[in-house]
């Protein structure tokens, strides 16, 4: 059992940056593929990055490409997203997600969810 705790959202304006933190309990956090996906409002959960167990495989949506970047320190069994440039679009819950085994674009992969952490970009 994983259980995943979001941090760093708020309001920011455009241009601006935010760093995300996903915290996770367990011994077995180094085992597992992480990813952040968003969702803003009445639009589909997206995947935004994914990262594999060891951080060696990363993949980021085209949307996010070049201004977000996902890293993991499995020692403090955090991942996190590192977010520059940020515009209006960027507006959504974020998420943090763990499954086991190699990393996946698809929500429905994933076996563990955090509660989600709100990013606000104002124009």
């Amino acid at each position: 059992q994983v259980q995943l705790v979001e941090s760093g959202g708020g309001l920011v304006q455009a241009g601006g940056s935010l760093r995300l933190s996903c915290a996770a309990s367990g011994r077995t956090f180094s085992s597992y593929a992480m990813a952040w996906f968003r969702q803003a409002p009445g639009k589909e959960r997206d995947v935004v990055a994914r990262i594999n167990w060891t951080g060696s495989y990363t993949a980021y949506a085209d949307s996010v490409k070049g201004r977000f970047t996902i890293s993991r320190d499995n020692a403090k069994n955090t991942v996190y997203l590192q977010m520059a440039s940020l515009t209006p679009e960027d507006t959504a819950v974020y998420y943090c997600a763990a499954r086991r085994g190699v990393t996946s674009s698809r929500d429905s992969d994933y076996d563990y969810w955090g509660q989600g952490t709100q990013v606000t970009v104002s124009s």
